[in-house]
């Protein structure tokens, strides 16, 4: 009886062509072969056409000097074509994360003074959105370019707060707050700081939990950290004598063998996919043990574990080179923070530079000492600055009337007040329906600075046109564009999709 019944199993099973398992391996691999040969052919064909038409798509130009000065930013006289787009991406998130800090503080002022009920206030903000956020970014951007260039010239008594605040027609200038010599030592000593303020804020709290009395554990931690700081401005250069071990650092981390190396990154790769693949199996263990994998469950640790074998095999034989510029980064990392400690560095850890005003031959004009904006830095910033932070003003507006009501109303009925209400109760709320769209809002300024070729500024986008304006080049610069202004935006997204998660309400 028992041989029959296998017997019959047996012939019902189906041939492995009407199998389902084996239909959903053969069809993904083949969808996947179609996709990895479509694109290998589209590139192919499009390098053909682009050769055929003379059109170039190297990279040459990155190690080739540019002929050209650039007006402003870390290196005016660059190199290379690299190093002038790097000049330009550097001024480019200048530009982004001082705006997106701008304009938040901005936007949150105006998104409040809406939700005021003082009624100057109330119809400030409110004629502050309606007129900034209905005007075009580029015409905005125009006419602050306009404005500062119709200014008076520059002379030794310049203002309108002369040594103070400059004003001109070649831009703005404020006084320049920068580190000195004793920063990195004073870093050491807030960051002892930092511990022990955690400490007591731990304490605090735990104090806190068992009394049910307010404690202060914020500003008992802050102020621990004042003091610290504090202390720290007088007794930061006794961390001098880390000189010595940090440049042994480098001098060890340049005797470490290459290939070294590249075996540690192919064990680490190795190790991640195996841990993943552990951490997705036990997510699917049941008390009884593990439960049945479906067939996608196979797919995903298969292709986790292919994949980590490819990145092995190109860290350790293909791509040598990685590894190498780990080991050289790091050790010059490491003289350079050497550098900052010891040899005299004995100075204020941080000092203010006034601006000021010099005349090398007829004319006169800022110096280096402060922090001067040009005209095309200036029209930028503050278009993007007051143009984002009208839209976060209804961001903050909405996200403040999203919260309910009784909230208020409970703060209110315990005595708090207005200004407490507002920080504890009602903005903690509100931020959790901020942040999506504060991050779009954070995302458009970014790519919004792209505009500051309409007044000249020297960013990524103006630099690159000249590039490719010399070069021809046109398809590398615009690629590299494309993917600094894609790395940029991720990278936003990542920072508040962080904040995002860590503020959501947390459900049983």
């Amino acid at each position: 009886m028992a041989d029959t019944t296998r017997s019959s199993l047996t012939q019902s099973r189906p041939p492995f062509y009407r199998d389902v398992t084996v239909v959903k391996w053969v069809v993904q691999i083949f969808v996947l072969a179609v996709v990895i040969g479509a694109m290998y052919f589209l590139a192919s064909e499009a390098g053909d056409n682009l050769r055929a038409s003379n059109v170039p798509t190297d990279y040459d130009f990155l190690s080739v000097n540019p002929g050209f000065d650039l007006s402003e930013g870390i290196d005016r006289d660059p190199d290379t074509g690299g190093r002038a787009l790097w000049v330009g991406m550097v001024n480019t998130l200048r530009m982004a994360l001082a705006g997106i800090a701008l304009a938040t503080f901005v936007g949150v002022i105006i998104g409040l003074c809406r939700l005021s009920n003082n009624w100057l206030l109330n119809k400030i903000g409110s004629a502050y959105v309606e007129v900034i956020r209905n005007v075009p970014l580029l015409v905005q951007i125009l006419l602050y370019g306009s404005v500062f260039a119709n200014l008076p010239r520059v002379t030794q008594s310049v203002g309108p707060i002369s040594g103070w605040l400059h004003l001109s027609n070649k831009g703005l200038s404020v006084p320049r707050f920068h580190i000195s010599d004793g920063f990195y030592q004073w870093v050491i000593v807030v960051i002892v700081g930092l511990v022990l303020a955690n400490y007591v804020r731990k304490k605090r709290v735990g104090i806190q939990d068992l009394t049910g009395g307010d404690t202060r554990p914020i500003r008992s931690a802050l102020f621990v950290l004042l003091v610290v700081s504090i202390i720290g401005w007088f007794i930061h250069p006794i961390f001098g004598f880390l000189n010595t071990p940090l440049r042994q650092i480098s001098e060890g981390i340049s005797l470490i063998p290459q290939f070294a190396v590249q075996a540690v990154l192919a064990v680490t790769v190795l190790a991640l996919a195996v841990r993943w693949v552990v951490k997705f199996l036990d997510a699917r263990r049941t008390p009884a043990g593990l439960a049945k994998l479906t067939d996608d469950d196979y797919f995903r640790i298969i292709f986790a574990l292919a994949s980590s074998l490819v990145m092995a095999f190109v860290v350790l034989i293909l791509w040598p080179g990685l590894s190498s510029w780990l080991l050289n980064s790091s050790s010059d990392l490491f003289t350079v923070l050497s550098d900052k400690f010891g040899n005299g560095r004995n100075g204020r850890p941080l000092d203010v530079a006034l601006p000021d005003v010099i005349q090398v031959g007829k004319f006169p004009n800022y110096g280096p000492s402060g922090l001067n904006l040009s005209i095309g830095f200036a029209a930028v910033f503050f278009g993007v600055v007051f143009y984002t932070a009208a839209f976060i003003a209804e961001i903050v507006r909405g996200g403040v009337l999203a919260v309910p009501r009784g909230q208020s109303e409970a703060a209110n009925a315990l005595g708090l007040k207005r200004s407490t209400v507002l920080r504890r109760v009602i903005l903690p709320q509100a931020a959790r329906n901020m942040l999506p769209p504060l991050g779009n809002q954070y995302l458009n300024l970014a790519k919004n600075t792209s505009l500051a070729i309409a007044v000249g500024y020297s960013d990524i986008v103006q630099i690159g046109q000249t590039v490719y304006n010399q070069t021809g080049k046109t398809l590398p610069v615009v690629s590299i564009w494309m993917l600094f202004y894609l790395s940029c935006s991720l990278t936003i997204s990542v920072v508040v999709n962080f904040f995002n998660v860590r503020t959501k309400i947390v459900e049983r």
